[in-house]
């Protein structure tokens, strides 16, 4: 049995205590909570920062420290693993390798699923793809998106998940990898319409409560989605999808339709990078409370938490940290947040919720319902 194996299985008949029942007259609910991130980057001034940040070694853990105690309360966390772990030299934009401490940071912030179907998975080829998978299986966080081998795929995609007795089937595909192909026997899973029915019909047969689909699409830096995204979307819900999460415009697009069978996220946006200019310095967590009873299952919520990189700068360099972009001048200042920085923050908090809400302003907090 291979570790990977182990993970799933591991995975698979974890038991959380039975939620509150759903609504009055109805059975005890099993209840799941899902985080969707966007992307994560790891441009040059991140690996220069992970190492002012270590010492004599690369450390990325302030990165995302302030976001421990949210992830802690999910029980899944899946992002999208927007680099390769291929090894020195390690380099940002083009041809992205970051540390394997990446990695580590990731696992200890809460991260179970890393998806790694994106344009940057073949930016140090076949080896580079084979080496990010290794990494990630001997930390124990799951993948899925590119694969070793066909037999590898054929085995694991979809990926199948259980957890509080709601079963998850969970795709992903990618528009394409910067005009790089992977080199027999590895493998990456591109948009192909034959291919998402066929695999959406695979993954019907194991009887999932819940069938998502990650997806990485769409124009960068447009705030809202295309023609060519609808027309997808349209596709995977008229061939069993239950919920469509995107990714890769590096900005938040619109979030739209209600629940199950018709809720998609066209894009979330970057999650930790470099990028610093207007709505592309933060992005959103996405969070859906699924609820299986004997009604059936059905997406119960959906939220949003933005959030924004600080970027201070100290004696020791520059550094990277999340922050939610909801929190006050108070909060702001205990995390000595600048002026400059907290206006920043405010106005992509703003944008953010204008483009999702329709609305200029409302009272902060850790999460938004749109």
């Amino acid at each position: 049995m291979t570790r990977y194996e182990l993970l799933l299985i591991t995975l698979f008949f974890a038991v959380t205590t039975a939620g509150q029942a759903d609504h009055p007259g109805h059975a005890e609910s099993a209840r799941l909570k899902i985080v969707f991130t966007g992307d994560i980057m790891g441009h040059d001034s991140q690996i220069a920062s992970a190492l002012a940040s270590g010492g004599d070694r690369y450390s990325y853990r302030s990165c995302f420290q302030y976001l421990e105690p949210y992830f802690s309360g999910a029980d899944l966390v899946i992002g999208n693993l927007e680099v390769t772990l291929a090894g020195p030299p390690y380099k940002g934009y083009p041809r992205f390798s970051s540390p394997d401490e990446l990695a580590d940071a990731l696992l200890e912030a809460g991260f179970d699923i890393l998806i790694t179907a994106n344009n940057h998975a073949l930016d140090r080829g076949d080896a580079g793809l084979k080496r990010t998978l290794l990494q990630l299986d001997r930390r124990g966080i799951l993948h899925t998106g590119t694969f070793r081998d066909s037999a590898f795929r054929q085995r694991y995609y979809p990926l199948l998940l259980e957890k509080s007795g709601i079963r998850i089937a969970l795709l992903t595909y990618t528009y394409g990898t910067n005009g790089l192909k992977a080199k027999i026997p590895g493998m990456v899973n591109y948009i192909d319409t034959v291919l998402i029915r066929k695999d959406l019909q695979k993954a019907s047969l194991a009887e999932p409560d819940l069938i998502i689909l990650t997806i990485h699409w769409g124009t960068e830096y447009e705030r809202t989605e295309n023609n060519l995204q609808q027309e997808i979307a349209r596709f995977a819900f008229d061939n069993g999808a239950d919920a469509i999460i995107g990714s890769h415009p590096h900005v938040v697009q619109p979030v739209k339709g209600k629940g199950k069978g018709d809720l998609v996220v066209y894009s979330l946006g970057n999650f930790i990078s470099n990028q610093r200019s207007r709505y592309r310095d933060g992005g959103i967590v996405f969070e859906m409370e699924v609820v299986k009873n004997t009604s059936g299952t059905r997406i119960a919520r959906h939220a949003y938490l933005p959030v924004w990189v600080h970027k201070p700068v100290t004696k020791k360099g520059t550094f990277f940290t999340l922050v939610p972009a909801a929190i006050d001048s108070v909060t702001s200042a205990t995390l000595q947040l600048s002026q400059e920085d907290f206006i920043r923050m405010r106005r992509f908090l703003t944008d953010t919720r204008m483009h999702l809400w329709g609305v200029e302003e409302a009272e902060p907090s850790w999460m938004d319902q749109p």
